[in-house]
């Protein structure tokens, strides 16, 4: 087979990419390891900046979302039994967020792939991505498992939405890169529970027990979220012991309570910061989980991931346009600018709300100084709401 660009992984980045080149007049071939139900309910990131709504609606997928999405003008943070809620819209000129699952933009984007795009092959796993650095880059894949059989895709690029552990960071040569990495001692167990959620906005709460969020996936669906000691088993914490310390941790001083119900599924997500640069080498381009990893505090990866393809394909249709590959060549260099501000933001999020096993009463105090700040200051509300609502692509 032969394409203009071979997109590895039908994750949120990889299929908007494929939409984004359909509607740019340029062909593509998506090659998805997993199966069509995996994809489709490969439970992720829940909230979707404002520059990923748009961009959602542009391209023909934000139907649903806007008739089944709850769009959020704010959070509030909770610390000392206090509340504050920040305004998006009042800091920020009017923007917001979106809660609309990873699962349902996938379905979204599989559906439109479907009926009028380019080929989506599920099941086929890349095997590797050869001659990176030519005009005729290849990626061998096998295509429902059959064993002693590979095909091959030749493209005029590779944009590998596969994530960290995917084939295409590992054509790239160590010796051109270089890694930033950062591991935290905690991690989030999180559940899923049959109950409407407590709040109508996420809440963040500091808490000298640690962090707790009260997220949502639908108007009858809480996703919640306690932190725990890194390599926690999810099995080791009862229903009733999860409540119950969800309880603590949101307590506040008027009459607000949390709402138990049936969970319904558990698991413990770790905590890690990661970049990879560059994020090109030759005609491979990285996006995405590939290139990298954020911890979930500030509800930044699968924005990042839509930042890089919208980058790379506002740069190969000025290459098509123009006949110039300017746009091309700073790929990296104008993603990274994005990647660092949100890898910023999201450890700001976590040092802020997360409280270290080490931690001592110094770091205790400072920790609610700075979220009085933000209770008190303007300046420094601002800041929050434009990172938490999301940066500018490009």
């Amino acid at each position: 087979m032969r394409t203009t660009v071979g997109i590895i992984g039908a994750g949120p980045a990889g299929l908007l990419l494929a939409r984004l080149l359909h509607d740019a007049g340029i062909d593509s071939v998506v090659l998805e390891s997993r199966d069509r139900a995996y994809v489709e309910h490969r439970q992720r990131a829940g909230i979707l900046e404002q520059g990923t709504v748009d961009v959602l609606r542009e391209v023909g997928a934000g139907a649903r979302m806007d008739r089944e999405g709850l769009r959020h003008d704010g959070i509030e943070l909770r610390f000392a039994k206090r509340r504050h809620r920040v305004d998006f819209p009042a800091l920020t000129g009017g923007r917001s967020v979106m809660v609309y699952a990873q699962t349902e933009v996938c379905k979204d984007l599989i559906a439109l792939q479907l009926a009028e795009g380019g080929p989506l092959f599920f099941e086929a796993e890349a095997l590797a991505v050869e001659d990176a650095d030519s005009d005729r880059p290849r990626v061998r894949f096998r295509h429902e498992g059959r064993e002693g059989r590979e095909d091959v895709l030749e493209c005029d690029y590779v944009v590998g939405c596969d994530g960290f552990w995917g084939v295409a960071r590992k054509a790239i040569p160590s010796r051109l890169t270089q890694v930033f990495e950062r591991t935290y001692p905690f991690g989030w167990l999180g559940i899923l529970a049959d109950v409407p959620p407590s709040h109508d906005e996420l809440v963040y709460a500091r808490h000298d027990r640690g962090f707790a969020l009260l997220s949502m996936r639908s108007p009858s669906v809480s996703r919640l979220y306690l932190q725990v000691p890194e390599g926690t088993d999810a099995d080791s914490w009862s229903d009733d012991a999860i409540w119950a310390e969800l309880e603590r941790r949101f307590e506040t001083a008027d009459d607000w309570r949390l709402a138990r119900g049936p969970i319904t599924q558990k698991s413990v997500t770790p905590m890690r910061s990661y970049v990879h640069e560059p994020m090109r080498y030759g005609r491979l381009f990285l996006a995405g989980d590939a290139a990298h990893i954020v911890p979930p505090t500030g509800a930044k990866g699968l924005n990042l991931a839509v930042g890089d393809v919208v980058t790379f394909a506002r740069a190969l249709t000025h290459e098509r346009d123009k006949g110039s590959t300017e746009l091309l060549d700073t790929y990296s260099a104008t993603c990274l600018r994005r990647v660092w501000q949100a890898e910023r933001f999201s450890y700001d999020m976590t040092s802020l709300l997360h409280r270290a096993p080490d931690a001592s009463a110094f770091e205790d105090r400072l920790q609610l100084a700075r979220l009085e700040r933000i209770a008190s200051s303007r300046a420094a509300e601002t800041d929050l709401a434009e990172a938490y609502t999301g940066f500018p692509f490009g």
